[in-house]
Formats: structure tokens, C-alpha cells, sequence
């Protein structure tokens, strides 16, 4: 039976707490190259890494207009947000599970105009990456890889629940990553001020977006 251990998990939704994600502008692609030349890693092993994205699918879809029919007759312009989380869950043979969730609320008014969530899943081929760039990788390869099937799930379901199209804006993953660890490393570096306590340099940063 497989080891179940798992790397570090992604941003937790009060780290991203501010951040305004609504409509508007295309769709991020999945990130081609190499993985890990622009996280640290020398061109020996980026060689010697493997990033492969094995399977994609959904693993969750839900849609809830709870103020329905009344709500068709709101006027004025819905207000979107959006907020993400990830879960990552080791496989064997050096497979991870990584779950992308991304949540969409319209208001109107004081109103829920609706919800939907999409669970999008990806199973990635991951191994040959030094500790720190394993965790960059999941952390900002696997939610850019996973975030346009989420978007082009939502954007579906929304259509199809009677609301105006909505187009979401790309996620700077990497943005929200690097800023997380600042904010970490900032943490430990006035703990370690306070009773100078020997703690681990391996803070999970988890991620989510709440916005």
C-alpha cells in the first residue's frame, strides 16, 4: 500500500484575503517549456525532472440559483467573485492527485443570484524535482495546467443556468505563490526573533483565493 504522504498543501483562503478576481480577459494557457527553469532549478536538473499531466476531469460540478425565480426579475449588473482552493494528494509511481476548486458567487443587490463550483482534477506525473521546486511546481504548474478546463466549466454552467455569459480573468499563480512564501518567511523570521525556537523552514503555505 502506497505511502499516504502529500506535499505541502497550497494557499489557505484567508491568505489571499483582498484579492478581487471577477470577469474579463482570455484564458490563461497550460505553461509550456521546461518546468523548473524559472524556479530556481539548474539546467542538470531540469533535465533529469518530469512534469506530465496524465489524466484531467472533473471531480465535482455543482450550480444553485437559491433565489430563483425572483431573482430573473433583479435589476442592475451582478456582482462576481471568485475564490480558489487546491488540494494535492499522493499516488503511487510518483503521481499526485491535484484538486483545483474553483467557486463562483453572484450577488445582486443583497440577493445570491447564483453558485457554482467546479472541482477540477488532475492527475500529474511528477518526480526529479529538488524539495523547494516540488512545492513551487504543485503550487503553481498544476492550478495554471488545471485552471482553464475550471473556467470553461464555469463559464457552461452559468450560460446554462439562464445568467449572462461571464468570462474569468487569468489567475497569476505564481504572483500569489511567491507572495505567500514572502509572507511566511516574514512569519518565521519574528518567531524566531521571539523565543528563537528551532522550527522547521518547511511552513506549509497553503493557498486559496477568497475575494
Amino acid at each position: 500500500m502506497a505511502e499516504d504522504k502529500k506535499p505541502d498543501p497550497v494557499m489557505s483562503s484567508e491568505d489571499l484575503a483582498g484579492d478581487t478576481f471577477s470577469t474579463g480577459a482570455d484564458a490563461p494557457v497550460a505553461p509550456t517549456g521546461e518546468p523548473g527553469s524559472a524556479i530556481g532549478m539548474s539546467p542538470d536538473q531540469v533535465a533529469q525532472a518530469q512534469f506530465q499531466l496524465q489524466k484531467v476531469y472533473a471531480k465535482d460540478i455543482s450550480f444553485e440559483v437559491p433565489n430563483g425565480p425572483a431573482v430573473f426579475r433583479e435589476q442592475g449588473q451582478a456582482d462576481v467573485k471568485m475564490s480558489l482552493s487546491q488540494r494535492v494528494e499522493a499516488l503511487e509511481d510518483d503521481m499526485h492527485e491535484v484538486v483545483l476548486t474553483v467557486t463562483i458567487t453572484a450577488t445582486i443587490g443583497e440577493k445570491t443570484a447564483y453558485l457554482a463550483e467546479v472541482a477540477q482534477c488532475g492527475i500529474f506525473l511528477m518526480s526529479g524535482f529538488p524539495e523547494p521546486a516540488m512545492h513551487a511546481v504543485v503550487n503553481t504548474l498544476c492550478p495554471n495546467t488545471l485552471f482553464p478546463y475550471a473556467r470553461a466549466a464555469i463559464t457552461g454552467l452559468v450560460t446554462q443556468g439562464g445568467f449572462p455569459s461571464i468570462t474569468l480573468q487569468p489567475v497569476n499563480f505564481e504572483q500569489l505563490y511567491a507572495r505567500r512564501m514572502q509572507e511566511i518567511a516574514a512569519e518565521q523570521g519574528n518567531g524566531a526573533g521571539g523565543n528563537g525556537a528551532g522550527g522547521s523552514n518547511q511552513a506549509p503555505p497553503q493557498f486559496s483565493t477568497d475575494s
